[in-house]
């Protein structure tokens, strides 16, 4: 998810990150381990039962000369090492959901480049003995330039579906993705050369899990990787990168992404290529060696303003990591992506998320009570909005996949907007069912947003959340199970057809969970809103603006005689 939108929204809830710290866990020896680098001992959660182990490294520390490179094995330990604790995130610029939690005040750069660890959470009794646990490998969003495995908490999901839980740190932003030149040809072994260094964190983990997952009681031949936003983005990419072959099994895209940018571009075109972001942290003509040992801070004020939550270039067509040519068009043959079965899907209000806190369209009083100026024009803008967004993540990228002769495809869309009331701010009008609001259902563990959640989940709301938790819990494991997400209570979940087939989740109230059909694509999408009759001529053009200035790939949306405001 973009930082500006997301640091905006996390406005909305402030206070919300500031819950008091729970006292820190005691090691447990039951759960006492031996993994690549030497013994770990993690904790029993009190809640759950379930077997925690945090801050375990994967990795070495890709700082020093190691910055900008392909991960190297970790170092091992001789005694007994603690996991009880996360690992501190990888270097990130604050913003106002994660201020609190860090002690600082957003903008400010935190993290360690020490931070290629991951948190592992097992059921209770799971281990080496009875390794033939699906295991699930979460990879955070974010924009992939901020989130930590802190962000979640596996326990719950875990002992649910007895199911192994993976939570997995990668390198964010400008250490996780740069294509300057000059480091490829510094590079020292082959990967090195690329450009998408968090591909390569997560290749690594994958890795990692393969030698360990036994430990833990988990399958290391049925791995599924899943993720929301940046996360579901990298799943795709992981999907996409014959150096990931192997190590998964099955994938599922939470509001994902198949976009990605030319190494051209990514390298030498515009003001946040990494050639231009490196004569501003390393001086003009500086070689590799200058550019590797710049200091951190300068390295990320070369991103200052909007540079690192919208100009950074991700997902790089690096040829090492994935395919030089557009990601998306991997996916038009089995042969030429890693043809697991996968699962995509989005939210019914993705963009109220990222519309919330838009001066444009709402105002907010005494800093923080937010009021939207017109809730019909603000829900049929989130709407078309949104809509692209499934039409770009789901129609689009099941009927690419399923042409191409993948037929092990399966999407859904996640409905639930019952949110309750904080402050006069009705939380079902405002967000609905935006982006991220599914990630509490998928791990059934709703400390989530903070004090938000008091807002959010509460007891008149309870009963249909917790049935949606139910079902999209079983639905998940089900299919890191066996790789077809039919699960025993609820309706059968049709894999993808030319006509479109989705599973809505919602609360058996609102009608949830059930099929429907209907495939949408950009010309139905144009054609709705040039004769929607409940927009006047300005309402239309500013949509039509807001969609091609998101999507600039959208080519073929009418004119509609707004074509200066909107081209």
């Amino acid at each position: 998810m973009k930082l500006k939108a997301m640091a905006a929204c996390a406005a909305l809830m402030m206070a919300a990150c500031a819950s008091e710290p729970a006292a820190p866990p005691t090691a447990d020896a039951s759960t006492t381990r031996s993994v690549s680098g030497g013994e770990i001992v993690g904790y029993i959660d009190a809640e759950t039962g379930a077997q925690v182990w945090q801050g375990i490294p994967f990795a070495a520390a890709p700082e020093g000369d190691l910055r900008w490179r392909a991960p190297r094995p970790v170092e091992g330990w001789s005694l007994t090492r603690s996991a009880i604790a996360h690992p501190e995130m990888c270097p990130q610029i604050t913003n106002a959901l994660n201020a609190e939690a860090t002690g600082a005040e957003p903008g400010q750069l935190v993290g360690s480049e020490d931070c290629l660890k991951l948190d592992v959470y097992a059921p209770a009794g799971a281990g080496p003995d009875d390794a033939d646990r699906p295991v699930m490998v979460w990879i955070h969003g974010g924009a992939n330039v901020w989130g930590s495995a802190s962000q979640y908490d596996g326990a719950q999901l875990a002992s649910d579906q007895n199911v192994v839980v993976v939570v997995i740190q990668y390198r964010l932003g400008p250490l996780g993705f740069f294509a300057h030149p000059d480091l490829a040809d510094d590079a020292d072994l082959e990967f090195d050369s690329a450009a998408n260094f968090a591909l390569l964190d997560q290749i690594a983990a994958l890795e990692w899990v393969q030698v360990n997952a036994a430990q833990f009681g988990g399958d290391a031949d049925n791995v599924t990787i899943f993720g929301e936003s940046a996360g579901g983005h990298n799943v795709a990419g992981l999907m996409a990168s014959p150096l990931a072959e192997g190590l998964f099994h099955r994938a599922i895209i939470q509001s994902g992404s198949f976009v990605s940018v030319p190494l051209e571009e990514a390298q030498s075109e515009g003001e946040f290529s990494a050639t231009a972001a490196a004569e501003r942290f390393a001086g003009p003509d500086a070689g590799a060696d200058a550019i590797r040992t710049a200091p951190l801070q300068a390295v990320y004020d070369a991103y200052a303003g909007e540079g690192l939550g919208e100009g950074l270039p991700r997902m790089i067509q690096d040829g090492v990591t994935i395919p030089l040519g557009p990601m998306a068009e991997a996916f038009s043959n089995p042969e030429t992506f890693n043809a697991v079965p996968v699962i995509t899907g989005t939210n019914k209000d993705e963009l109220k998320l990222f519309n919330v806190l838009d001066p444009a369209l709402t105002r907010r009083w005494f800093g923080v009570i937010i009021r939207v100026q017109d809730q019909q024009f603000f829900d049929i803008l989130s709407d078309y909005q949104s809509r692209l967004w499934r039409i770009m993540a789901v129609d689009d990228a099941a009927a690419r996949m399923t042409t191409g002769g993948h037929d092990a495809v399966w999407a859904y869309r996640f409905d639930w907007d019952e949110g309750g009331s904080m402050a006069f701010m009705d939380m079902s009008k405002l967000l609905g069912a935006a982006h991220a609001m599914e990630i509490p259902f998928v791990f059934n563990h709703f400390d989530f947003f903070g004090r938000l959640d008091g807002a959010l989940f509460n007891d008149r709301n309870a009963a249909g959340r917790e049935a949606v938790a139910e079902s999209m819990g079983a639905y998940w494991a089900n299919f890191a199970r066996t790789g077809d997400p039919d699960a025993a209570g609820g309706p059968d979940w049709p894999a993808w057809r030319e006509d479109g087939a989705l599973l809505r989740f919602d609360t058996p109230e609102s009608g949830g969970p059930e099929v429907i059909t209907g495939r949408d694509t950009v010309t139905r999408l144009g054609a709705d809103l040039e004769a929607d009759d409940r927009l006047s001529d300005e309402q239309r053009c500013m949509i039509r603006e807001r969609l091609v200035f998101w999507r600039t790939e959208i080519d073929d949306l009418p004119e509609m005689g707004c074509a200066a405001s909107g081209d």
